[in-house]
């Protein structure tokens, strides 16, 4: 891959970019929620919540319609390289607001403003790096805003990351030495996980302190990622094969590196699928997307809060590099309770992912809107109201 250290010059021509709507068109993968676009999304992150995949439970849920879990704007466009030639590039952390509820057959469309650099400062796994600003903006088909996605990316010296990976002793061992009847007894734990589904959850019965119920990715695998691909979740570009992938990598040297063992080009991206990409970054093995920790984290909230509530805001951050064959632990804890000045009804909570190693790899918070007993609301009917009323 090619390498670079940071410069005046390469600093300055990034100062210049800011406030940019860059062109995301090579990035896109979905503009309409159809029924496979939302199936594959969610077997892409291994949801299987009946609100996203069972018609006739959509139909008796609030929605009264097949729609898409509020993280479903990622397949339409999740991010991009830009910037930057010769770094190294990982999303560190998204802020995600939701507003509207996605049907099935509305056409979405995004954008991407480049909002700044933090930097250039010291980094503990490089040499020197910059932290850059997104914001993703999604409207529908009537141009109402349907959610917002702010999102950082660290820039690194590569051969600093790679010497430095190099250089101190490898821990963890990897991949993790599982024995199988460890393995079966995860498994046999996702098996058992059940959404709450149309049981109302009132914010009244919820307190400070609850746990919220824990799910499980893992052990992470090749098809994992893959999958993740294949549902649009972050290919940048979006991924292509034989001529075409050979033109894109023409016009666009930095999105490609020639694979040391098939001798064919490969495209950055595939760090998440291929050791050799991986390691070229500094990188032990190969790793999880961002963006897909930040869809597990929407898994736990929505099978948590059942089907009338509202998921109105999410963020985290994604410490550690989830490598293939971990296991994630991801649950919660209610750290508080409010009415908002929107009249809803929150609970705030702070969400962790555990790996076998007792790492939070992705510490994140959530404000959720619950259905309310004395107050007589019910947001996951209001966010409908909201849609159909703009709509109009």
């Amino acid at each position: 891959m090619p390498e670079a250290v940071l410069s005046d010059e390469m600093i300055e021509d990034m100062r210049a970019k800011v406030g940019l709507e860059l062109r995301i068109e090579h990035s896109v993968n979905n503009e309409e929620a159809t029924r496979l676009a939302i199936l594959k999304f969610v077997d892409g992150i291994g949801d299987p919540n009946p609100l996203w995949r069972d018609r006739e439970h959509a139909a008796s849920s609030p929605y009264c319609n097949t729609v898409a879990p509020p993280t479903w704007p990622i397949c339409c466009f999740a991010g991009l390289q830009f910037g930057w030639p010769g770094l190294g590039s990982f999303h560190s952390e998204s802020d995600l607001t939701f507003y509207r509820p996605v049907f099935q057959g509305d056409r979405i469309r995004a954008s991407c403003t480049y909002e700044g650099f933090d930097g250039p400062s010291r980094s503990a796994f490089a040499g020197r790096k910059v932290v850059d600003h997104f914001l993703n903006r999604y409207t529908n088909q009537h141009d109402d805003v349907v959610a917002e996605i702010r999102w950082n990316v660290i820039n690194v010296e590569r051969q600093a990351a790679r010497s430095r990976t190099s250089s101190r002793q490898m821990a963890p061992e990897l991949p993790h030495p599982w024995d199988i009847s460890d393995v079966e007894m995860i498994e046999a734990e996702i098996l058992d996980e059940r959404p709450r589904g149309p049981e109302v959850r009132y914010w009244e019965d919820v307190n400070v302190g609850d746990q919220i119920d824990e799910i499980i990715k893992g052990p992470i695998t090749t098809t994992d990622e893959v999958a993740f691909v294949a549902a649009g979740g972050a290919p940048i570009p979006r991924l292509a094969a034989h001529g075409v992938a050979l033109r894109m990598y023409e016009r666009h040297k930095a999105w490609a590196f020639r694979d040391p063992e098939t001798s064919a080009l490969e495209p950055i991206y595939a760090v998440h699928y291929n050791k050799h990409a991986a390691q070229a970054m500094g990188v032990a093995m190969q790793y999880d997307v961002g963006f897909q920790r930040q869809c597990w984290q929407g898994h736990l909230l929505t099978w948590w809060m059942g089907d009338h509530a509202w998921l109105k805001h999410a963020s985290a951050q994604y410490r550690s590099f989830v490598y293939l064959s971990d296991v994630i632990r991801l649950g919660g804890l209610v750290t508080a309770k409010h009415i908002d000045e929107e009249g809803d009804p929150i609970v705030e909570i702070r969400t962790h992912a555990i790996n076998q190693r007792g790492d939070d790899v992705m510490p994140g918070t959530a404000a959720v809107a619950l259905a309310s007993r004395t107050r007589g609301n019910v947001p996951a009917e209001a966010a409908v109201a909201r849609h159909h009323r703009d709509g109009r």
